[in-house]
């Protein structure tokens, strides 16, 4: 632990800015590292004179943000923290960061099961760091369950922010494509949610650099339309879900009249497209007949 003064940590705050960057990168990593909180950030500029109490001491925090401007390297990755709605989750190069306009997901989901005590079963396909799955587990206690992802790694990391972020039980992982784990579960499912690859091969090539160099290519890449996942997924979703089942998956910013067309080829109905923050049609819903 290091104890400094608000002021010297201050006028080390504005030496980082002055280099590059911004200052909500830099906050994301003294949050990460040095266990200060933006709550905690904004309180210095009404009480200057108060001693903080790091776990990182400005040195090697220092080491940290310049390897960031040099390399591009995203915080999340340098720290190995990410924060995603109310949850620190552990994040490596395995899996995606989670993005803030996923955090939709969890709002949309709560306005189709508005009954908590309903007991429902539902599988995050692809979890990556268990993000969806994780938030969906711990406000939902009677629900069961399920997160498959292809990467074994991405499995082991969202299992152990499960336990770091709960006690609760009602979270199965399973390493595997898609569906493939989930053979005992046919036609039980109550509600399946994907934020598989969609982004397509020539927006991938140009994606930013602290995308493209260093988050998985496996968990961006959707083939040359973006739609290859998302195709799989929809197509084999009839076989696992119960009937009035719901699918819910992200897409493209440009996607959303494809898959709401593949669902309707797949006779889901109540199909709609719902926006992001920016107003953008990032999510499509539907009901197995």
């Amino acid at each position: 632990m290091c104890v400094i003064s608000a002021e010297k940590f201050s006028l080390w705050k504005k030496k980082q800015i002055s280099k590059g960057g911004d200052n909500n990168s830099l906050d994301l990593l003294i949050d990460s590292l040095a266990g200060l909180s933006n709550k905690e950030l904004n309180l210095l500029k009404i009480k200057s004179e108060k001693n903080l109490n790091l776990k990182l001491n400005l040195d090697l925090l220092e080491l940290f943000w310049d390897k960031h401007l040099n390399t591009s390297i995203p915080i999340q990755y340098l720290s190995g923290i990410s924060f995603w709605r109310n949850l620190k989750l552990e994040v490596s190069n395995r899996v995606l960061i989670p993005r803030p306009e996923t955090e939709l997901i969890i709002e949309i989901i709560a306005g189709i099961f508005k009954n908590k005590e309903e007991k429902i079963t539902f599988v995050d396909l692809g979890t990556g760091s268990g993000a969806i799955s994780i938030a969906l587990a711990l406000a939902n206690p009677n629900w069961n369950g399920i997160a498959t992802d292809i990467d074994k790694n991405a499995i082991d990391i969202a299992s152990r922010n499960f336990a770091n972020n709960s006690n609760q039980s009602n979270l199965k992982f399973y390493n595997g494509n898609w569906w493939d784990p989930l053979a005992t579960y046919k036609g039980e499912i109550d509600l399946a949610v994907a934020n598989p690859p969609y982004i397509p091969q020539d927006t991938y090539e140009v994606l930013p650099i602290e995308v493209k160099n260093f988050e998985p290519k496996n968990a961006l890449l959707g083939g040359e339309e973006g739609l290859d996942h998302i195709h799989e997924i929809i197509q084999h979703a009839p076989i696992y879900l119960k009937q009035k089942g719901w699918l819910l998956i992200e897409n493209h910013f440009d996607q959303g009249d494809r898959v709401k067309q593949l669902f309707l080829e797949n006779r889901f109905t109540s199909v709609k497209v719902l926006k992001d923050f920016s107003g953008i049609g990032r999510f499509t819903i539907g009901r197995y007949k």
